[in-house]
C-alpha cells in the first residue's frame, strides 16, 4: 500500500527555521510590490525564517522576474524562492503578454531547478483589486514557499 500524505491541516507547512528564502520583487507598480513584500516578510518571520536568511532583489518588472529567480536558483543557496509584483490591465494586449509570459517563466524556473517558487505576481483589472489582494497574497506566498520546501525535504528523505 502506498504512503499517503494526510497533512491537510492549516499548519501543514511547518516551520521555516533554518530555511534560506530568496525573494524577487518587480518595481513596476511599486506600491503593490512593496505591500506584497511587507506582508511576505512578516509571514516568513512568523514561520520562523530569520531575517538574515532572506535575500531580496529588485527587478524592473514582471518579465524580468524569471531571470532573477533562475539566477538565484542556480546558486544552490536557497530552499525556496518567491516572486512578487503586479501586472495591472491597461488598454492594450500587453497585459496578457506580461501576465502569461511571467507566469510561464516562473513555472519553468521551478520545474527546471527543482526549487519551489511561490508566484505572487498579481494580475488584476485595476489598482484597487491589487491593493485589496496584496497583504493576503504576500503572506500566502511565504506559507507556500515554506510548505513546499518542507515537502521536498520529506520527499527527498523517503
Amino acid at each position: 500500500m502506498a504512503k499517503r500524505d494526510t497533512s491537510g491541516s492549516s499548519d501543514a507547512g511547518g516551520s521555516g527555521a533554518g530555511m534560506r528564502i530568496g525573494i524577487v520583487v518587480a518595481r513596476f507598480n511599486a506600491r503593490i510590490g512593496e505591500g506584497l513584500l511587507a506582508s511576505c516578510v512578516a509571514a516568513l518571520a512568523k514561520l520562523q525564517v530569520s531575517d538574515d536568511s532572506v535575500t531580496t532583489v529588485y527587478v524592473p518588472g514582471a518579465l524580468e522576474v524569471p531571470l532573477a529567480l533562475q539566477k538565484m536558483a542556480n546558486t544552490g543557496k536557497f530552499d525556496a524562492l518567491i516572486a512578487l509584483g503586479a501586472v495591472i490591465r491597461g488598454e492594450t494586449y500587453h497585459f496578457e503578454i506580461v501576465s502569461n509570459e511571467s507566469a510561464s517563466g516562473i513555472m519553468t524556473v521551478q520545474l527546471d531547478s527543482g526549487i519551489p517558487v511561490a508566484n505572487g505576481i498579481l494580475t488584476t483589472e485595476n489598482d484597487a483589486q491589487a491593493i485589496a489582494r496584496m497583504n493576503e497574497k504576500g503572506a500566502d506566498c511565504a506559507a507556500a514557499a515554506v510548505e513546499m520546501a518542507n515537502l521536498l525535504r520529506r520527499l527527498d528523505s523517503q
